[in-house]
């Protein structure tokens, strides 16, 4: 195969439609199906705004150079746009088949037509008393220019004739987000039926419009480039220019419109004039809704549990009788989340901010909840007189606003901020305790594979270690002092970080696999991530695999590498899963001559998080804990309910698998959890299944 990588794009596509794979399948519960459909719809918003308007942003500059996949910006863009359609598609197929599935079970979502005369009556009243005083039509004439309109935003197109003089002009109404999307109807008893919000409006835009003839009403909808482009040298102030840009954000240059299938091309012409027609900015045309994120709300109604996931309630590790402090000195502690709670690293804050002996207390904050504890805890522990140092990553994507209220908080509270280092994002999670005791000062010491969200860590799979081993404590306060002040170690004692150390440490025992193997030995390497996409560590792999070591990789998310080659990485395995819980563990795992060397780790093999971002990799030595992570490394290994393999086309299949040897990772762990968090999972490394054996039924493919 002359391209050796996949297309970066693709991949992250591949991936969207893998989420939407969950809203299909049947043994997921209705409500967990429209969840992730929901999931799918924000996701591809989020991939046009960012990784689709850096494209087109390379299109405008008149780039042609081929990526390391070997396509230049403008084949990209053709296959963004062409992927984009297909899952398009398949979302509003999907769609339409949960709309069957709701109403029979009681939920209905009524189209304009379907309605009762007594249902039209009702509308007609709620749009005059709740519509109709928040709407703002806007006309475009030779005195009114063409408005912006604002990112994501919802809005109804209409071509308004006068009837005097017969000329058609173009008017918008934006879709208020202030009111609900879903409108009740009176309930009949029977079940529940709502109507959209864009409905109800188009059934009364003759109030906006009296005295005109509206000769068409179409909703549309504009994706703008979202990627913030910001010049710290520059900027004397970073917190405000971050301010000055996410009000920008709003405002980028097109990337892609939303129209409904049947819009008019007079119509689409009047919706892109007047600094609105970007060339490169795709048409999709849409059998349905615009922004089917409104399936979240579904999700949301009461009464409906039966049509969800069972409730889980995570495993408290920590024994509640034996102070928090005297467990993590009595040996490391390994959290596996959402199975074991976060709750025990939410706890240890809140103790630490309370504990006269608490002398300080240092965190690196990167994406928090919206009604933190842990902030709160902090600002206790400020006013109780502490130390406190957080570093709050200000330029965190879509966080930003709530980043900045928080270190704003956290200032007047007494804490000491800082916003990191100049061009690089801080993703490392540390939280370190300094603490006097009888024996001197001890430091207690939190690395993570994930934020420090009390709300995200319900579904997503994360692990942390909880120590007082005196070198971990050694390199936090190191690194802190490095994140806070001009100091840049040269070495550490366990801890691994980027950009300084991480990329060659990872190098260096690919390597040594290598050497295992040529040396007579064997070579084993097994990789946890969120996304592979780094060329150099890619290439390190192709030549590990050429060698005859042997490489398992379970990444979510993007993959550019093409596994199963022949003659180039026919000994490396690819597999994503995507299930109930959003997979974000970051676990390497290396033979290292027999030592079998285990990591954990904030950054995935990217180069932004390798050579563009303070992140962190931590070894777990105790042995306890080591064979903990490998019983569940193999249980993910042996998962074929919710895996899907990697092909070397950038396609995706998945394993045949017979009813009774169904071995879905996720439901165990949860099983496992709720009988007892003393009873670790069993299940040992076994050999591989080879690709011919497990590959079976395609589930997507890209013809480029």
């Amino acid at each position: 195969m002359r391209k050796t990588l996949i297309n970066r794009e693709w991949s992250l596509l591949a991936f969207h439609r893998r989420v939407l794979e969950e809203g299909y399948d049947k043994s997921n519960p209705l409500m967990e199906r429209c969840k992730f459909l929901a999931i799918s719809c924000s996701n591809v918003d989020e991939f046009f705004m960012v990784r689709a308007a850096s494209v087109v942003d390379q299109i405008l500059a008149d780039y042609h150079k081929e990526d390391h996949s070997g396509s230049t910006p403008q084949e990209t863009l053709r296959g963004i746009e062409q992927i984009g359609q297909q899952i398009a598609a398949d979302q509003y197929k999907l769609y339409e088949h949960l709309r069957t599935k709701l109403r029979a079970s009681g939920l209905h979502l009524k189209k304009a037509h379907r309605l009762s005369l007594p249902e039209k009556q009702f509308l007609k009243s709620y749009f005059t008393e709740h519509i109709f005083p928040v709407l703002t039509p806007m006309v475009v004439d030779q005195s009114r220019p063409f408005p912006v309109i604002q990112n994501k935003s919802l809005n109804l197109g209409l071509r308004v004739k006068d009837p005097e003089d017969g000329e058609i002009v173009f008017a918008t109404v934006a879709v208020p987000e202030v009111l609900s999307r879903l409108v009740e109807l009176p309930s009949h008893g029977q079940g529940r039926e709502f109507v959209l919000l864009e409905d109800v409006m188009k059934m009364h835009m003759d109030v906006l419009f009296s005295g005109y003839d509206i000769t068409e009403i179409k909703a549309y909808r504009i994706t703008r480039n979202a990627d913030l482009d910001i010049d710290e040298d520059g900027a004397e102030d970073l917190l405000k220019e971050i301010e000055q840009s996410l009000k920008m954000r709003r405002w980028g240059n097109v990337i892609r419109l939303e129209v409904e299938a049947d819009t008019s091309k007079e119509m689409i012409r009047m919706i892109t004039q007047d600094g609105e027609d970007d060339p490169d900015a795709g048409i999709n045309y849409v059998d349905g809704p615009l922004d089917l994120t409104f399936m979240n709300k579904i999700t949301q109604l009461t009464g409906y549990d039966h049509l969800h996931d069972a409730p889980f309630q995570p495993t408290m590790p920590h024994d509640r009788e034996v102070d928090l402090l005297d467990w993590i000195r009595e040996q490391d502690r390994l959290l596996h989340h959402p199975f074991d709670s976060f709750g025990v690293v939410v706890n240890l804050i809140r103790r630490a901010a309370k504990d006269p002996d608490v002398l300080a207390i240092k965190q690196t904050l990167y994406r928090v909840s919206g009604n933190s504890p842990i902030i709160q805890a902090l600002i206790e522990a400020a006013e109780n007189k502490k130390q406190v140092t957080v570093l709050v990553e200000i330029k965190a994507r879509f966080d930003e606003e709530n980043n900045i209220h928080w270190a704003k908080r956290l200032e007047q509270a007494g804490c000491h901020v800082i916003y990191g280092l100049v061009g690089l994002k801080t993703h490392l999670k540390m939280l370190l305790i300094v603490r006097r005791e009888e024996q001197g000062i001890r430091r207690y010491v939190h690395l993570g594979t994930g934020n420090y969200n009390d709300v995200t860590a319900n579904f997503y799979t994360d692990m942390g270690l909880l120590t007082v081993n005196a070198q971990i404590g050694s390199d936090a306060s190191t690194i802190f002092n490095m994140l806070s002040g001009y100091s840049v170690p040269s070495s550490l004692n366990k801890c691994t970080i980027a950009p300084l150390f991480l990329r060659k440490r990872l190098e260096q025992l690919i390597e040594y696999e290598i050497d295992s193997v040529k040396k007579g030995g064997t070579g084993r390497i097994l990789l946890k991530m969120n996304a592979l996409v780094d060329v150099k560590l890619i290439h390190l792999l192709y030549k590990a695999s050429k060698a005859g070591v042997r490489i398992d990789l379970i990444v979510r998310g993007v993959c550019c590498l093409r596994p199963g080659v022949k003659g180039l990485s026919e000994n490396i395995t690819v597999k994503s899963i995507v299930g109930r819980f959003l997979e974000h563990t970051r676990i390497f795992y290396f033979q290292h001559g027999g030592k079998e060397l285990t990591f954990l780790s904030s950054a995935d093999w990217m180069p932004r998080n390798l050579d563009r971002r303070v992140e962190a990799m931590f070894p777990i030595e105790v042995p306890e804990l080591k064979q903990r992570i490998r019983d569940i490394l193999s249980l993910y290994m042996k998962d074929n309910v919710k895996s899907r393999y990697l092909q070397p086309d950038g396609s995706y299949v998945k394993p045949k698998t017979k009813p009774q040897l169904r071995i879905h990772a996720q439901q165990l762990l949860i099983k496992e959890a709720s009988r007892s968090h003393m009873q670790p999972v069993t299940l040992q490394l076994q050999p591989r299944q080879t690709p011919d054996r497990v590959m079976a039924l395609k589930v997507s493919a890209y013809d480029h």
